[in-house]
């Protein structure tokens, strides 16, 4: 029978990570440089090579494919560097400055002296609108359709390319809007539309604003590199359907994908969210923390009891996007991370990076930049022939002449140099996890550490460490896991209604008919696709009466169509008040503000759970390497994880590599093979100066 294939695309900051997985759950990868000109092109490029790798031509492979999924930086990067198009804003008259008050918030609201950021739409290009809605939706002013002429009239004089349109109280009512978005596409009919009744229909006037503004402004990126892939691919001679990862985990059509072009901005590490769930699942293991190095960026999240968590609290380049996306932590270390002496600052690693070009100094593209790479090459911890595979190698003297440089700025000598580059990044990649763990009141320690992404290995080791973790896993996918876990994400499209009733004013009758409009506008916009099973998520975000923010209440068991549905919802709240802060009041009133409702098309994602055979010999090494490790240079052994199955165990210190990663083993540290061929690690605690554990209570694998 002819293999058939599902193929997930990850592009990257330095590389584009391809995964193709076949009907039997058989995957292969692959990795290719990025090209940040025009992600597309090293899409196509990265096919190709996946193509041979598979034996076949690009036209062949693509003609198996069954479905692409695809994770892009392109509305990421586009926002951190502000090359968003010229973007006009049409808003309710007396109403344009909202963008720049941000209701008074600052990214650090104590320093007086820091001035507040550009906004994306300079004041001169907010234009007002005769119009009014009251907060119930009714008109009280209509709208000024011949001032509104005028206004788009300045705005195309003005050059702008976008438009994005927010009257006041337009979630309960989107007459006004819709017929303003009429307007400006007969007299723009080139720029690109924005009303925040599509992109956000909720309460809050300065999320919803700045979330229109920033869809607006990334949109046409979105749109002109959304065309372009189509384009080429359709050229290659697919034609099956293409899906775009969104900030929450669920995969949408490209069509909506432009249109909603802000819930782009985390696709990428989305989807080695999605693929560490699926990881927690098939390991057992319900806490995790999904850590995820790769050449420009860390991302780190949580996973509580096999789920992870939704807001819309997040924002962008100091832009607000409250639109929901996974909880990640995103810090400016990776890789490709700068390590540099600055005057007067002392030493510093990132938050610069080298990127894809020039790249490392080791990538012998003429960059001059000392980088984490760098130093891992020169302590001996990363092979020649480790980039990309083994496609290129990389330049060890290059790599030495950049240390030597930064050596000399400090004083010390090359690998004490890489040293104190491994180290700081060690260091601020533990902190980023302080943060998600620790300053919420969350015990690292009770929690596996999933390390994936390509430049992970060399450090998750010693980061766990830092941070007292017990246990690190490596995936066999684990360089290429953000595209492997966009294969096992599901459709997912959410509608959100803001205030069908306060607390006076809620009955059964009122929310069952809110949730039934809301689902049915959720069912319209899933598409009909073969094999594709539905499922409901029904939630809520709620608060008590004089609260100003809300929490969200997942409703899921709850019968919508049994009595006393209000107590139900209500019981629900306060349970999860008390979760999240120890207190309820149940006596107090309580305020449903908004209902969502999510519609999943789970997919077929294959046999992604295959079990290896169990082996009892024990593994040998393919080589001795010099490396340098904290406690001075050693001969250790390199094992290649391709030849390593169930039944195998590892002590360190050893190096472990696969084609496109690297896995460091200190002393002490003891790694076992999972039933799927994954590196368990339980990592040896602190020493306290002998070189002895400090604790013995360490995780220890099942087979130890």
């Amino acid at each position: 029978m002819t293999q058939t294939y599902s193929i997930g695309i990850d592009v990257g900051g330095t590389f584009t990570d391809f995964v193709a997985m076949n009907t039997d759950g058989v995957t292969t990868i692959c990795k290719s440089p990025s090209t940040p000109s025009d992600q597309s092109v090293g899409v196509l490029t990265g096919l190709h090579d996946l193509a041979q790798r598979l034996g076949l031509t690009l036209a062949e492979l693509l003609a198996r494919t069954e479905r692409i999924v695809h994770g892009t930086t392109v509305a990421t990067n586009a926002l951190l560097e502000r090359k968003g198009r010229k973007t006009g804003l049409l808003t309710t008259a007396g109403h344009r400055d909202i963008l720049e008050m941000r209701e008074g918030l600052k990214p650090h609201r104590y320093n007086l002296r820091m001035a507040s950021p550009e906004p994306l739409v300079p004041r001169d290009l907010r234009r007002p609108v005769t119009e009014r809605l009251a907060q119930d939706g009714k008109v009280l002013t209509p709208l000024d359709e011949e001032n509104l002429r005028d206004e788009c009239a300045f705005l195309r004089d003005q050059g702008v390319e976008a438009v994005a349109i927010c009257f006041l109280h337009a979630y309960r009512n989107s007459e006004h809007e819709r017929r303003a978005a009429e307007i400006v596409a007969d007299m723009m009919p080139e720029a690109y539309i924005s009303t925040s009744s599509d992109v956000l229909p909720q309460i809050k006037e300065y999320e919803r604003l700045s979330t229109t503004v920033v869809n607006a402004y990334i949109g046409p990126i979105v749109k002109l590199y959304m065309q372009r892939l189509t384009d080429r691919l359709s050229a290659a001679g697919y034609d099956g359907p293409i899906f775009i990862i969104l900030s929450h985990g669920g995969v949408t059509r490209v069509e909506d994908a432009i249109s909603l072009a802000a819930g782009t901005c985390l696709s990428g590490p989305a989807g080695g969210i999605a693929g560490a769930r699926a990881c927690a699942r098939m390991l057992d293991a319900p806490n995790v923390i999904p850590f995820d190095m790769g050449g420009t960026s860390t991302e780190v999240s949580l996973i509580t009891q096999g789920e992870v968590a939704l807001t819309s609290e997040r924002g962008l380049a100091g832009e607000r996007i409250a639109l929901r996306s996974f909880d990640i932590l995103s810090i400016a270390a990776g890789g490709g991370s700068i390590a540099q002496m600055r005057p007067g600052k002392g030493f510093s690693v990132g938050p610069e990076s080298a990127g894809a070009e020039p790249g490392p100094a080791c990538f012998g593209r003429d960059g001059q930049a000392v980088t984490v790479t760098d130093a891992n090459l020169v302590l001996g911890f990363l092979a020649t022939d480790a980039l990309s595979g083994g496609g290129s190698t990389l330049d060890r003297a290059a790599a030495e002449a950049a240390m030597d440089r930064l050596g000399a700025t400090m004083g010390l000598d090359r690998i004490a140099a890489a040293a104190g580059v491994r180290r700081l990044i060690n260091i601020r990649m533990a902190d980023g996890i302080r943060l998600m763990t620790l300053r919420r009141g969350v015990d690292p320690r009770s929690f596996t550490l999933l390390s994936f992404g390509g430049a992970a290995g060399l450090h998750s080791v010693e980061v766990a460490r830092e941070l007292d973790i017990p246990r690190v896993v490596v995936p066999t996918v684990a360089s290429v896991l953000c595209a492997w876990g966009m294969l096992a994400s599901d459709l997912r499209y959410e509608v959100t209604r803001s205030r069908p009733a306060d607390s006076s004013g809620m009955t059964d009758q009122t929310i069952q008919r809110v949730y039934a409009e809301i689902e049915a506008q959720a069912r319209a916009q899933m598409p009909s696709l073969p094999g594709i099973k539905l499922q409901i998520e029904r939630s809520a975000e709620m608060r008590y009466g004089e609260q100003i923010f809300e929490i969200d209440v997942p409703l899921d068991g709850i019968d919508f169509e049994a009595p006393a549905l209000v107590d139900a919802i209500a019981a629900r709240f306060h349970a999860r008040h008390e979760e999240l802060y120890t207190y309820a009041s149940p006596g107090e009133e309580v305020d449903l503000v908004n209902a969502r409702v999510a519609i999943i098309g789970a997919v077929d994602r294959g046999d992604v759970s295959r079990e290896l055979a169990l082996v009892m010999d024990n593994p040998t090494p393919i080589g001795m390497r010099h490396v340098h490790l904290s406690t001075g240079p050693a001969q250790v052994p390199v094992y290649d994880m391709a030849r390593l199955s169930p039944g195998h165990n590892i002590v360190g210190p050893a190096l472990v590599s696969s084609e496109t990663t690297t896995v460091l083993l200190c002393h002490g540290d003891r790694a076992s093979l999972t039933p799927h061929g994954w590196l368990d690690i339980a990592v040896a605690a602190k020493s306290s100066g002998g070189g002895m554990p400090v604790k013995t209570d360490h995780y220890q694998p099942a087979d130890a």
